[in-house]
């Protein structure tokens, strides 16, 4: 056992809970953080932690800040349930605890699989996010989706991925469509943008354009054409929702 802390936030991830703590059980503090969960999420993660706290929802980046916070560690490895820690880069963030680096956080490349296959290209791999951190060098940004850390220091580089196995199937994908896309808008309001008709007929366009010719998602074979297209959906469906609390739609 190593002194790094694991936080998993956690709701209704029944699916993915296992296998998740499972891959980190060389971790000897691993903090769940379940949004009050109505399936047997909590009762599966049991098994592998009895570091479990169960709160009502406030936000990605409340419930991580939280787990941070009930960490014993500085070190603390964030994990989404869907993710995966390969004993290869287990072996990695063990060597380099090992040396008490100078660095605040490092970055590691996440293999994403969208619909059963590893998508390469559609600028979705490597797509690094900072995920190993010093807690007393690093906080999570306030967004309200796809939030983050922010860093105090020099950030450093894992070399090998994070296995990442988002949306299972077409279902998984929309079922949280229109909450993150909601969440989406919630952030364009918030930093005041100002909606305009080009943001539903160009912006989304650009996306497919982008993720499917530029970053060579057609590589990727059906998966990236629909990842493009469903992509390309997201982006129209956030700025039209941003159009319709401009327009007092009720």
């Amino acid at each position: 056992m190593i002194p790094l802390s694991v936080i998993v936030i956690t709701k209704n991830e029944s699916h993915n809970i296992e296998d998740c703590l499972r891959s980190v059980q060389w971790s000897e503090d691993i903090v769940l953080v379940d949004a009050e969960s109505t399936d047997d999420t909590v009762a599966k993660a049991g098994a592998y932690t009895d570091r479990i706290h169960i709160r009502p929802w406030d936000g990605f980046a409340a419930a991580k800040q939280y787990a941070v916070q009930k960490t014993k560690y500085d070190w603390v490895l964030w994990l989404d349930a869907d993710e995966r820690v390969m004993p290869e880069l287990a072996a990695e963030i063990q060597r380099i605890i090992a040396t008490d680096p100078t660095q605040g956080a490092f970055t590691v490349a996440r293999r994403a699989y969208f619909l059963g296959k590893w998508i390469k290209h559609s600028g979705w791999y490597p797509g690094r996010v900072a995920r190993l951190f010093r807690k007393d060098r690093a906080s999570f940004n306030d967004a309200a989706v796809h939030e983050g850390l922010t860093v105090r220091g020099e950030t450093g580089v894992l070399q090998h991925d994070l296995l990442h196995f988002t949306d299972p199937n077409i279902f998984h994908y929309f079922a949280k469509f229109n909450q993150y896309t909601t969440l989406a808008a919630d952030e364009l309001e918030k930093k005041e943008k100002i909606f305009n008709i080009t943001d539903i007929i160009i912006r989304p366009w650009w996306i497919f354009v982008k993720m499917y010719f530029l970053r060579f998602g057609f590589l990727d074979g059906i998966q990236g054409l629909l990842l493009a297209i469903f992509s390309s959906a997201y982006v129209f469906t956030k700025y039209a929702k941003l159009w319709e609390r401009k327009s007092q739609i009720t």
